[in-house]
């Protein structure tokens, strides 16, 4: 017999203005996913739409903890920041590639790449309303303008043209 537990830990580290990293202990099912949503949504919330969630100490992740995932992604997006994962379990992460999320959220080897990344400017929030959101593209930053979708991974990017079709970068 399985032990259930409803215990989920989380720890929030705030290394600057707008950005932070979580770590999260424990496992993330359907019992403790709305705990980890909720939690990291009030971090969003209180001011850090840059959000790193570090997965090292997850256990165990379920469809619920995946959904969990998704709807912090677009929380994140919708504070105009960006939700990114870091150490991630290679069993958590063949569910991110199985699923297809690990082209929605960056994936970091470590907690400390996650915040190099994010503190580097590859995604900077010039209003954190969502309005101007710029990102490396190489050759310096190209600024999205509201309502267009910013790429997560440049090197497997993906954009729409004014046509609707899809451009691979």
């Amino acid at each position: 017999m399985t032990d259930v537990t409803d215990t989920l830990h989380l720890t929030v580290q705030q290394p600057r203005p707008g950005l932070a990293i979580t770590t999260v202990v424990g496992e993330v099912d359907m019992h403790t996913a709305p705990t980890l949503h909720s939690e990291a949504l009030e971090i969003i919330q209180r001011g850090h739409p840059l959000l790193a969630l570090n997965l090292a100490q997850v256990g165990f992740c379920d469809s619920a903890g995946l959904s969990a995932l998704i709807r912090l992604w677009h929380a994140a997006q919708a504070a105009g920041g960006l939700l990114s994962l870091a150490a991630v379990p290679a069993r958590l992460m063949r569910m991110l590639s199985m699923t297809g999320i690990d082209s929605l959220l960056p994936v970091h080897a470590t907690a400390a790449e996650a915040i190099a990344a994010m503190s580097a400017g590859q995604l900077t929030c010039a209003d954190v309303h969502g309005s101007v959101t710029s990102y490396p593209t190489g050759g310096g930053h190209r600024e999205l303008t509201e309502g267009e979708p910013a790429p997560f991974d440049n090197a497997q990017r993906q954009e729409t043209s004014q046509a609707g079709n899809v451009v691979q970068g």
